[in-house]
């Protein structure tokens, strides 16, 4: 398959809530690939579908050496106290943020065939999955700034080359 070229800060298809997939065939069998080999380039934890510019709620990621991908995923559980964590997205290169996560996270979804996968962890693990699934609900991590970082941000973003 192919690695897909990701899209940046200013593309609709970001901040346009993602849809369900109902039909489990070959197209989303390629969707899947494309997400597994788009995130498997070092420094990628996490490739979301609308990234790749296409509208439907299926991220890959890429944990601790685990690839994977999910379709359909639903954030069922977090836990803990947050923490500021770190941060920074594919989509808006260059930037790196501290946000409020939390320490363990849990997605419940599919894999290509319609199976259950659930997915779950702490860490690197959690923050992943709450980042990759607030990219299918068409929100960036800069959104979850404050007023004041986030305008900060903002800055830097039009002060950059790429945008």
């Amino acid at each position: 398959m192919t690695v897909r070229p990701i899209r940046v800060f200013g593309d609709p298809v970001l901040t346009s809530e993602c849809s369900t997939i109902h039909n489990f065939d070959e197209k989303i069998r390629a969707l899947a690939e494309d997400l597994m080999e788009s995130v498997a380039l070092p420094g990628r934890a996490g490739v979301a579908a609308n990234q790749i510019g296409v509208g439907l709620r299926a991220f890959s990621y890429n944990v601790d050496g685990e690839i994977g991908y999910v379709l359909n995923p639903e954030l069922v559980e977090v836990s803990g106290d947050p923490v500021l964590t770190g941060e920074g997205c594919l989509s808006v290169p260059g930037l790196w943020f501290e946000v409020m996560r939390y320490p363990f996270a849990k997605v419940v979804g599919r894999d290509a065939k319609g199976n259950e996968i659930v997915l779950e962890g702490s860490g690197l693990m959690a923050q992943a999955l709450q980042h990759e699934c607030d990219h299918l609900d068409g929100k960036l991590y800069i959104d979850r700034l404050d007023r004041n970082q986030r305008k900060e941000a903002l800055r830097q973003i039009r002060e950059s080359d790429w945008f």
